[in-house]
């Protein structure tokens, strides 16, 4: 005798393995977004000199900082682990520091001469290389100052050991400096697209070629799904233009990012470190907002 489920019976079981099977999703999709968190406890170095020691002190005199030795940056942190419970907890040293004698150089050429030409587990010049660094901080943030957008014209032979500020050069460098980082894929890397100058401080040639390697870096030596992240601390200080904004500096002339700015900009520097600490890096804004 040919027996018919009732029809309430085929219903409930329909909905029993649907609701398994937006269990099974919802778990997935819960992993995905957190695979690549890090945990609460996470040391944070910022690599920098003058332009981001700027942004570091925010609007934080420097009498108050002196004494205090306390800036925007590590107050945003201090109420953030307060409010979240997390433990994140963030540097700064001047690099090149040139207590070595290496010099007052942060440029592409710098960080390839001291990361790859001289890499290993002795320090070089008195500066640490990455093989030292990773062994201290989960997370490494590095920036160029604003020299670095004087960019001359190609000479059609590129030298990635020329010091030369060049976009030939640089792209050598940068390419070299990608593969070696991602060679240490436990820490985090947050890189400042290239510090701006004011109008009055470069050529349009020149800025107009800061702006195409700058654009290429966001573009292509960029990727999603590696360990490499940008802060674009340059669309922050030109706003899609070729230079820093006269109100954003210290002065026409004087290409640091004066105060006012400063103090605005360093909470997003904060929001940008946290985003790929707690793995949105490739997704949120890559400047902060």
């Amino acid at each position: 005798m040919l027996i018919v489920e009732p029809k309430f019976e085929k219903m409930r079981r329909s909905s029993l393995f649907l609701l398994f099977l937006v269990f099974l999703l919802g778990c997935h999709s819960s992993n995905t977004k957190t695979e690549n968190k890090m945990s609460s406890k996470v040391n944070i170095i910022f690599l920098h000199h003058s332009t981001g020691k700027n942004i570091w002190r925010g609007e934080t005199s420097r009498m108050t900082y002196k004494i205090f030795k306390k800036g925007d940056v590590q107050k945003w942190f201090s109420r953030f682990n307060k409010n979240y419970g997390t433990d994140y907890q963030i540097e700064e040293v001047y690099f090149p520091n040139n207590e070595g004698g290496y010099g007052w150089k942060n440029y592409p050429y710098d960080y390839y001469n001291i990361w790859i030409k001289n890499e290993g587990d002795k320090t070089f010049m008195n500066e640490p290389t990455l093989e030292l660094l990773t062994k201290k901080y989960n997370v490494i943030i590095w920036k160029h100052c604003y020299p670095v957008s004087n960019i001359l014209p190609d000479t059609g032979k590129g030298d990635v050991d020329s010091e030369e500020k060049r976009i030939e050069n640089y792209k050598l460098q940068y390419s070299l400096l990608k593969e070696k980082m991602r060679s240490f894929p436990n820490t985090k890397f947050i890189v400042w697209t290239g510090a701006a100058l004011t109008k009055e401080s470069t050529t349009p040639e020149n800025a107009e070629r800061a702006k195409e390697f700058f654009n290429w870096v966001k573009e292509q030596w960029d990727e999603p799904g590696d360990n490499i992240f940008l802060w674009d601390f340059r669309e922050l200080e030109t706003e899609n233009g070729l230079y820093l904004k006269d109100e954003y500096a210290a002065s026409p002339a004087d290409s640091h990012p004066g105060k006012a700015f400063a103090s605005k900009v360093a909470p997003y520097m904060c929001q940008r470190i946290v985003d790929v600490v707690e793995g949105r890096g490739d997704v949120a804004s890559k400047t902060g907002q």
